[in-house]
């Protein structure tokens, strides 16, 4: 049995390396290298031998499913969702749902079977990332607006693509789905999908930067795949797929700052199951079926190509994008890829899908992925001929719309729209945690407790511990949502807003007493429930510390920095030093133009407005770097600048990076505010005669002399009581004061 596994791993990976190779040359996807080579071992392809055991793949290529599914929930990231806006989400809808409707009616029109036209239109509802990642790298078009609205939808149709996948699940085992069981599927998803997210943007990036300086590339693997497999295992037992627990461990480790690392230590097992599923699905390709079928091939792929265009450039017109933005888009959601092969092994694997089906649709997607470049090339000349034809009203309209976004309204409505958003997330998140712990002490706690201490006094310690472990959560629920100056920002704008205000207020106060209430109804019935749980509420309101409350703020602190520590790492908004200037960290990568240069020659500072503090090369750091110093790729650079000039330059700089094992702030250079004594070797000299970089390595972001900033200028001297802010050793701030 070993053997022949190995055999039969062994006989498809080398042919799958050689006609990957093939397909490289031939500069074609190296997918469907793999789905060629699965053909040629599969038993539909005689001149070749086929495999000893189609089951030792079927093995294989499950593992591949959970591994490709871990990878692009570490692309997808909930940060990334909540960033790419309306648009790509509006889009993602009106794509999937027209395609779905498409995919239903050409089903029922070829005559497939009902639950083989809802598998369909979720087949055909799904747009390659790989695919189009790949097409736009190829063409160099990755940079332009349209591209970057394009992975928005794709980052949605993700997760809309893991839904689909359950309710499909429910829909196959069950036969039928109901109204109410479909709501139900989707609640109970979305409740544990929370629950994850939560729990896992609390302690995993803090447990994993405490043992960072453990974390090497071989550890950092073991740990990640041990993770990935830990909570598709956890999926499971709630109920859900292998698949999904792995996608929601990768979505979570994709906010944290050691995501590049997991990505590139993972890539390589990714690379190899991941063709082994590929594979797996080229053994399903019967040539037969596909010259049978092949009227239901050209229509569906038509479909898809038509179907994508269509609903692509709709959805961005609907959502305010230009008629150019929303035609490229269209033109680039134009195949079907990974997700469909995965949705067609789920119905496989379940037992309602037809067998002509899979070979089917690998047909339709090998036919998209052809002609994916070749419709990208044509977006621009298809968006000259329709500006050129469409009536002048028709194009009035549009631009008059795409030129009316939101940011036009008033101030007072963007502060009230944030200050609702911030108090929906907060009353829906806390409610769920609320739930989640009182399920967990009805289901698994209070009966241990019960065999413990049976009768009144064991119903009173189940209520007790419960009421205990949901008092944070209470506390942090009946907080304000809104900050001391939002409010007062409100008022000054119109003093009606504070009725809306306390009607905020009056509902999550509420709804806190009424958690209490249940709970205690829950052990002791409504009457005793509604009088002790109210009693205890209020209690509980008048006599919180203002130290529960610190304690309540540094943890919700420490959640929005975790799920934006990538985001935080790579910015570097949360080292703000003064007013707008930030420190950020970046890893240099193979293409940033200026490798090798020294930094007096390449000019990076006044080029992107920035300033380099130090260099981290292994394990030797090079604070305040001259400008002799040199960049070579893997260098973790530490700069200072405004918000959008670091942005800009990080693009550039991390062009072809693999990221660093210590790419992260290093804890030897320390960004500190100075006040200047008389007996300061500074006082009395300008700037350029101090030579602080040359001297003390360290380097001046900032002067400020009484209640102004001053201009930092060489001929500037430096007086008693001036207030420096500087980038040094620690070290070195003691012989500057």
């Amino acid at each position: 049995m070993i053997e022949n596994l190995i055999e039969d791993l062994a006989y498809i990976m080398m042919l799958g390396a050689v006609v990957s190779l093939l397909f490289k040359w031939i500069k074609q996807p190296i997918v469907l290298g793999y789905i060629v080579a699965g053909f040629l071992v599969s038993p539909n392809f005689t001149p070749l031998p086929s495999l000893t055991s189609a089951e030792n793949i079927d093995f294989w290529a499950e593992i591949g499913i959970v591994i490709l599914l871990f990878s692009l929930g570490l692309e997808f990231s909930f940060k990334k969702l909540m960033s790419c806006g309306g648009s790509a989400v509006i889009t993602a809808v009106v794509v999937i749902c027209g395609m779905m409707f498409l995919g239903v009616f050409i089903g029922d029109m070829l005559g497939f079977s009902r639950i083989n036209c809802i598998f369909l239109g979720g087949m055909i509802s799904m747009q390659s990332t790989t695919i189009i990642l790949k097409a736009l790298t190829d063409l160099g078009l990755k940079h332009r607006k349209s591209s970057s609205q394009v992975f928005g939808v794709l980052i949605v149709e993700d997760l809309f693509a893991v839904l689909m996948m359950v309710i499909l699940s429910s829909l196959a085992v069950g036969g039928d789905l109901q109204g109410d069981e479909m709501l139900f599927s989707v609640a109970k998803l979305c409740f544990f999908l929370i629950i994850w997210f939560l729990v896992g943007t609390l302690a995993l990036p803090t447990l994993l930067n405490k043992a960072r300086r453990f974390l090497n590339d071989e550890t950092l693997l073991v740990l990640a795949m041990g993770l990935c497999l830990g909570m598709a295992v956890f999926s499971v037992y709630c109920g859900f797929s292998l698949a999904l627990g792995a996608f929601v461990m990768g979505s979570i480790l994709a906010g944290t700052s050691f995501a590049e690392r997991i990505e590139h230590v993972v890539s390589p097992v990714k690379n190899l199951f991941g063709a082994v599923f590929f594979i797996s699905v080229g053994m399903m390709v019967d040539p037969n079926v596909i010259v049978a079928y092949w009227q239901p091939i050209l229509i569906l792929s038509v479909a898809v190509i038509c179907g994508g265009l269509i609903f692509g450039t709709a959805g961005m017109l609907l959502t305010g994008q230009t008629l150019k933005v929303a035609i490229q888009s269209g033109f680039t959601l134009t195949q079907i890829g990974e997700f469909s092969f995965i949705i067609a092994t789920l119905g496989t694997s379940l037992g309602v899908l037809d067998s002509t089906m899979y070979p089917i649709i690998v047909a339709v997607s090998v036919i998209t992925t052809f002609t994916t470049p070749y419709f990208i090339r044509m977006a621009d000349p298809a968006y000259n001929f329709v500006e050129k034809h469409m009536p002048a009203g028709w194009r009035f309209l549009i631009d008059r719309y795409a030129t009316s976004s939101p940011a036009s309204s008033d101030e007072n409505k963007q502060l009230w729209k944030q200050v609702l958003k911030r108090y929906a997330w907060r009353l829906l998140l806390y409610s769920i945690v609320l739930i989640a712990i009182t399920l967990v002490f009805a289901y698994y706690i209070n009966p241990h407790i019960h065999r413990i201490l049976p009768g009144i006094w064991g119903q009173v310690a189940c209520c007790a511990a419960t009421l205990t472990a949901m008092s944070p959560f209470l506390l942090g629920l009946s907080f304000p949502a809104s900050k001391e100056s939002e409010r007062q920002s409100l008022m000054q704008y119109n003093r009606r807003n504070d009725v809306p205000l306390v009607a905020m207020s009056v509902i999550r106060l509420m709804i806190c007493a009424a958690f209490i209430v249940f709970v205690i109804s829950y052990h002791f019935g409504l009457p005793v429930g509604s009088a002790l749980g109210i009693s205890i509420f209020v209690m509980g309101f008048i006599f919180v510390s203002r130290r529960t409350r610190h304690r309540l703020a540094r943890i919700e602190s420490r959640f929005i920095n975790n799920l934006n520590e990538r985001e935080l790492r790579r910015s570097g908004r949360n080292n703000n030093l003064v007013s707008n200037m930030h420190v950020a960290y970046g890893t240099v990568g193979y293409d940033f133009p200026y490798v090798g240069d020294r930094l007096c020659i390449s000019n990076i500072g006044q080029k992107y407005g920035i300033n380099v503090a130090s260099i981290q090369r292994g394990g030797a750091l090079i604070p305040v770097p001259d400008g002799n110093e040199r960049l070579f790729p893997g260098d973790v650079v530490g700069v200072i600048g405004t918000e959008e000039n670091i942005a800009t330059f990080m693009n550039e700089l991390e062009l072809g990076a693999e990221e660093s094992e210590t790419a992260t702030p290093t804890e030897n250079v320390t960004f500190s505010q100075v006040t200047l004594s008389e007996t300061s070797p500074l006082v009395g000299k300008t700037l350029s005669e101090a030579n602080i970089r040359g001297h003390h390595k360290a380097l001046i972001v900032a002067m400020q002399r009484q209640d102004a900033f001053l201009k930092i200028c060489s001929n500037e001297i430096f007086q008693s009581g001036d207030i420096l802010w500087i980038i040094s050793q620690p070290s070195t701030l003691k012989s500057l004061i």
